[in-house]
C-alpha cells in the first residue's frame, strides 16, 4: 500500500496481488480490529452471543441423528489404516444430506445455519478426522459457499442441486511452485475467439477431494486487460468429467489419511463462458472472503476434539495411581489437565463466536475467523501434545494395539496425527499472521499512507498530514489516559480485575505497534517476528475478553461451573502476553536473520528431481460413491501399478 525500497520486485508484485484482492470496506466495526487501536469494546461481546434456542433444537436433532449413524458405521481407525472411506459411508454422508449442510432449501440443501454446521463437523471429528476434512473441503472452499456467496442464479440453479444430491467439489487454488503466494501462478484460462468458452491449462497440487470430486473451483489467470500491468486472477467452475482433466497422483500424508486429495492437470479443458464466477480478476478476492466463512470450521473441529480430549483426561488422571495417588492429584498432572480443560474452553468460545457473527450477517468477521483459525490450531496442537504426555505410553501407543491387549482403546496417536494439519490448511500460521497484521494496520495505513507514500503529489500528502494529525492528536493520548473513563459495574467482582488488565493492555499493545510504525516506518513490514508477536497478543486479549463475557452471561443466569476454568485460563494467558510483550524488545531476531544469512549462503540448492512419468490414474467420480457404487479403492502407492494396467 505503501511504497516501500526494501521490497525486491518479486515481493512489491506479490503485495500487489494481495492488496488488490483484500475486502477493502468495513461493514461494521470489528471486535478484533479495535484491539489492536487501543479500543476494548465490550459491547461487541457482552452479553456472549450465544446459539437462538429454535436453531440450536434444529442441531441438537440432526446431531443426534448422525451421531447415532456414525457410532454404528465410522470406524476412524480402519480408516487411518486402510487410508479408504468405504463406500457405505459416502453413501451414508450422502442419505443423511451432509454434502448439502449449508446450502439453501430451495437448491435441495438442508439449509443450516453456521453454528449447526461447526457443530456437526466438531461431532464427525470425534468419529473420524479423514471423513471431517471431506466435508469441510466440499463446503467450507469448494463450489457450495463461492456459488451462494457470488454465484448467478443460473448457476446457483444448476449446480446447487447437484452438490446438495451428492456430487463432492474441490477447490483448486495451489499448484506445484506456487503455495500461499498466488503472484506467480501458472494455470492460465484464455477466451476462445468465438467467446464461448475459456480454455483452461495448469496444473494443481493438493487439492483435498481433487482425486474424487465431480465440481472444482479452479482458480486460473485470465489475459490483462488492455494497457493493465496487472495479472489478473479469476474463478471457474470445472466439471471433472470434461475431456482434459486429469488426476496424476494421489498424495499420502502423516494425518488425515483417508482424503482423496491430489495432483490434478487441465489440458486445454473448454470451460464454458458461463462458468465464470463472479467476474474476471475477481477469483483471489473471492477466494479470501470465502474462507471468512469457511476458516471456521477448523477452529471448531480443534475445540470440540480437545474438548472430547480433556473429558478422558480427567477420567484418565481420576482412575490412574502413580506413587500412593491419582496421577490428576499429582502437581505436574493437575498442571497438564487444567490446561487442557481450560484451553478447550477458551477455543470453543472463540469458535462460538465466530459462528454467531457468521450467523448474524451484519459484522465484520475476517479477522475473527483468521485469529481463531490460528490461535485453536496453535494451541491445539500444543494440547494434543499435552494430552499424549499425560497418557505417556498409552498415548504413543495406536488405538489398534490398545484395543488388541484388552486396553482402553484412546485414539491420542492417531488423533496427534491428524492435528497436525490444521496448522496448515486455509492459511498457515505464519500467513494469517501477516494477514492479521494487515487489517491491524489497516487504519493507521489509511491516515498515514497518503503522507508517507513518495508517488502522491506533495499537495495531498499536506492534506493526509493534516487529517493525520488532527486524529492521532486525540486518540494517542487516550491510549495513556483511557483507563481512567472506563467502569465495569455489571461485571463479578471475581472477573473485574482481569478485565481491567486486559483494557490496559490493549492500550499498550496499540502504543507498541504505533512507536514501531514511528521508528521503523515501512521497514516494520520486514520485521515478520515482531508483528506475529503483536498479533498474538492482540489474539490473546481478544479470547480473554470473551471468556470473561461468556463466563459473566452464565453467572447473569444463574450457572457458576466455569468459573474457576475461566479464572486459571486468564491468569495462565496473562502470563503469555506480558511475555511476548518483554520479547518485543528482548528477543534474538537479529541473530536469527545473522545465522539464516550464513546458513543458507553455505548450503546446497534443493537437487532437482527428474520430472515422473505421472500417467492419468483411472478414477471413481463422487457421484458414483455417494450413490455406493464404489470400486475398489486405490491407495497412493497402488498408483503406479494401476497406471501400467
Amino acid at each position: 500500500m505503501i511504497e516501500n525500497k526494501n521490497r525486491n520486485t518479486a515481493e512489491a508484485r506479490s503485495i500487489a496481488v494481495a492488496e488488490d484482492s483484500r475486502e477493502t470496506d468495513w461493514k461494521s466495526k470489528s471486535f478484533m480490529a479495535s484491539i489492536f487501536m487501543g479500543d476494548l469494546d465490550l459491547s461487541l461481546t457482552h452479553p456472549f452471543p450465544e446459539q437462538p434456542e429454535d436453531d440450536a433444537a434444529i442441531g441438537d436433532e440432526i446431531c443426534a441423528r448422525i451421531d447415532a449413524w456414525a457410532r454404528e458405521h465410522i470406524d476412524g481407525d480402519a480408516i487411518d489404516r486402510t487410508g479408504q472411506i468405504p463406500a457405505h459411508v459416502w453413501k451414508g454422508l450422502n442419505d443423511l444430506g451432509l454434502f448439502g449442510i449449508k446450502i439453501p432449501k430451495k437448491y435441495g440443501g438442508l439449509g443450516l445455519s453456521q453454528s449447526n454446521y461447526m457443530r456437526i463437523l466438531g461431532l464427525l471429528a470425534l468419529h473420524c478426522g479423514s471423513v471431517t476434512a471431506t466435508l469441510s473441503a466440499h463446503q467450507s472452499i469448494g463450489v457450495p459457499q463461492p456459488l451462494k456467496l457470488f454465484g448467478t442464479e443460473k448457476q446457483k440453479k444448476k449446480y446447487l442441486p447437484r452438490l446438495a444430491r451428492g456430487e463432492i467439489s474441490a477447490f483448486a487454488l495451489t499448484e506445484p511452485g506456487v503455495g500461499s503466494d498466488p503472484a506467480n501462478m501458472a494455470t492460465r484460462a484464455e477466451l476462445s475467439a468465438d467467446g464461448k468458452h475459456w480454455i483452461l491449462n495448469g496444473e494443481k497440487l493438493w487439492c483435498t477431494n481433487g482425486t474424487v470430486a465431480d465440481l472444482l473451483v479452479v482458480m486460473a489467470r485470465t489475459p490483462a486487460p488492455e494497457g493493465s500491468k496487472k495479472r489478473p486472477i479469476s474463478a471457474f467452475i470445472v466439471e471433472t468429467r470434461w475431456k482434459g482433466v486429469q488426476v496424476v497422483h494421489r498424495c499420502e500424508f502423516m494425518g488425515i489419511r483417508a482424503i482423496e486429495n491430489g495432483l490434478l492437470r487441465f489440458n486445454d479443458v473448454k470451460v464454458p463462458a458461463g462458468n465464470l464466477i463472479w467476474g474476471e480478476g475477481k477469483g483471489l478476492r473471492l477466494a479470501l472472503t470465502t474462507l471468512n466463512d469457511g476458516r471456521l470450521g477448523i477452529p471448531a473441529v480443534v475445540a470440540r476434539s480437545c474438548t472430547d480430549a480433556a473429558e478422558w483426561a480427567a477420567r484418565w488422571a481420576k482412575s490412574r495411581e502413580q506413587w500412593g495417588k491419582a496421577v490428576g492429584a499429582h502437581e505436574a498432572g493437575a498442571d497438564k489437565l487444567a490446561r487442557l480443560s481450560a484451553g478447550a474452553w477458551a477455543m470453543e468460545t472463540f469458535a462460538r463466536f465466530g459462528a454467531a457473527l457468521s450467523d448474524g450477517g451484519a459484522r465484520d468477521l475476517r479477522m475473527e475467523a483468521a485469529a481463531a483459525k490460528m490461535f485453536n490450531t496453535e494451541l491445539g496442537w500444543e494440547l494434543a501434545d499435552t494430552m499424549l504426555q499425560l497418557r505417556a505410553g498409552r498415548g504413543f501407543e495406536t488405538e489398534r494395539s490398545l484395543a488388541a491387549r484388552g486396553d482402553v482403546p484412546v485414539p491420542v496417536e492417531r488423533g496427534l496425527r491428524d492435528a497436525r494439519i490444521n496448522r496448515i490448511v486455509e492459511g498457515t500460521t505464519d500467513v494469517m499472521h501477516l494477514f492479521l497484521a494487515r487489517e491491524a494496520l489497516d487504519k493507521h495505513l489509511k491516515l498515514a499512507g497518503p503522507v508517507l507514500d513518495g508517488r502522491k503529489p506533495l499537495g495531498e500528502r499536506l492534506k493526509g498530514a493534516l487529517k493525520a494529525a488532527g486524529f492521532y492528536g486525540l486518540w494517542y493520548p487516550r491510549l495513556w489516559l483511557g483507563g481512567l473513563l472506563k467502569s465495569y459495574g455489571d461485571i463479578d467482582d471475581r472477573l473485574v480485575d482481569h478485565l481491567s488488565w486486559v483494557e490496559r493492555r490493549t492500550r499498550k499493545l496499540a502504543r507498541a505497534l504505533f512507536h514501531r510504525m514511528v521508528l521503523q516506518g515501512p521497514k516494520l513490514e520486514m520485521r515478520q517476528l515482531t508483528l506475529a508477536r503483536m498479533v498474538e497478543i492482540g489474539t490473546e486479549l481478544a479470547v480473554m475478553a470473551l471468556v470473561i463475557s461468556r463466563t459473566q452471561s452464565q453467572l447473569d443466569r444463574g450457572e457458576s461451573g466455569s468459573l474457576t476454568r475461566t479464572l486459571y485460563w486468564l491468569s495462565h494467558a496473562a502470563l503469555r502476553v506480558d511475555q511476548r510483550f518483554a520479547a518485543l524488545h528482548n528477543n534474538s531476531d537479529a541473530l536469527a536473520r545473522e545465522l539464516a544469512a550464513e546458513l543458507i549462503a553455505a548450503a546446497e540448492p534443493m537437487p532437482v528431481p527428474a520430472a515422473p512419468d505421472l500417467t492419468p490414474i483411472p478414477r471413481e467420480w463422487g457421484s458414483d460413491l455417494t450413490s455406493g457404487r464404489q470400486k475398489t479403492r486405490r491407495r497412493p502407492s497402488d498408483s503406479a501399478e494401476v497406471a501400467a494396467k
